[in-house]
């Protein structure tokens, strides 16, 4: 039940903030809208409105509460989605609009997403810090563990490992489990307080974890505000060329890519939601990101499939048929669907029939 609920939750956030980016872009640009939805199905409670775009007449738009709570949409006029009684307004459906503004109302969603995961990252580094990896000092000692019982603490910081000088964290841990491996005990240089002394001590496998684990913790930094949206910034910039890069190896079969689903999303989403509000946090903040990155994928169906056209049509100053690129993107979506099927039953049996 909390993988069903903090699944809703996450989904419901990620796909509104990106229907609301093309919600609140098409009311800017004088688009008329048709319905702005939250969930999908049935319709429970709907509320029709006069919505005044500047420079046209009012339009009415309805907003509507419907059955599953799961995401939303906005369904913008001139789209091939009119429902009974409805009508474009003339001037104001958006396939009638230049190529700079459909490019933009494309686009909106995917950066409202960006932003949402920058803000969150922002708020996460502020609130709650980062574990301070390029070094070796150590924030925590956890109990029941061969640090506390060999008597090291906060603040105290591993220089080397056996025979191996340290100064990161991941070197001084991938270090130290492989010493452990071979030594029954394991001779550590500690420097606490600018006084270095050495210290041999028996690191054995945690049944826990399965591999022979100390029992400290990096440092945990908080940032400033400002510090906290600077370093958001540059680690949303780096996750986006890591995430572009592993698509575009995985194109190109130079590496294979664990894809999850729905499934595997709500098992995730469970999860850090058990280990609380930062988890979480961090959780939602990564799902947005990679919901936006994923929709600009030049990919049919997708918003990064239109805007590959609206952008073509800048270069060449002709418009493909309506006709046409209506049928590519049902195919896409057909594609997309069938796709979905794959990776959710991938994930259903990994869930239930892989140990």
């Amino acid at each position: 039940m909390v993988s069903f609920i903090s699944f809703v939750i996450v989904i419901g956030i990620c796909v509104l903030v990106h229907e609301y980016g093309h919600y609140i872009t098409s009311r800017l640009l004088s688009v008329q809208v048709h319905e702005f939805a939250l969930g999908m199905g049935p319709v429970i409670i709907k509320k029709e409105t006069s919505a005044l775009n500047p420079g046209h007449q009012n339009s009415a738009m309805t907003w509507s509460w419907r059955l599953f709570p799961v995401g939303g949409f906005c369904r913008i006029a001139g789209m091939g989605e009119e429902e009974d009684g409805e009508a474009v307004i003339v001037g104001m459906g958006f396939n009638e609009q230049p190529s700079w503004k459909r490019f933009l109302i494309l686009l909106d969603g995917s950066l409202n997403n960006v932003i949402l995961a920058l803000l969150l990252t922002a708020f996460f580094l502020y609130g709650h810090g980062y574990l301070k990896m390029n070094d070796t000092q150590i924030g925590e000692i956890m109990e029941g563990f061969p640090a506390a019982s060999a008597g090291l603490r906060n603040g105290d910081r591993i220089v080397q490992v056996g025979d191996k000088q340290v100064s990161e964290w991941r070197e001084m841990s991938s270090a130290l489990r492989a010493a452990a491996t071979i030594e029954s005990d394991v001779s550590l240089v500690i420097e606490r307080e600018g006084k270095k002394f050495d210290l041999k001590i028996a690191v054995p496998v945690s049944k826990e974890h399965g591999y022979p684990m100390l029992g400290v913790t990096p440092i945990l930094e908080r940032y400033t505000a400002s510090g906290a949206i600077q370093n958001a910034a540059g680690y949303t910039w780096r996750m986006t060329i890591m995430m572009y890069r592993a698509i575009w190896d995985w194109v190109t079969q130079k590496e294979e890519m664990d894809v999850t689903g729905p499934v595997g999303i709500a098992s995730m989403s469970g999860r850090a939601m058990r280990e609380g509000i930062w988890s979480f946090a961090a959780f939602l903040a990564m799902i947005s990101l990679n919901l936006g990155l994923l929709n600009l994928l030049p990919i049919p169906a997708l918003d990064g499939g239109r805007i590959l056209f609206v952008l073509v049509e800048m270069i060449l100053r002709r418009r493909l048929p309506e006709r046409v690129e209506n049928w590519i993107h049902t195919a896409g979506f057909v594609l997309l669907i069938a796709l979905m099927a794959f990776v959710t039953w991938q994930d259903i049996y990994r869930l239930f029939f892989v140990e």
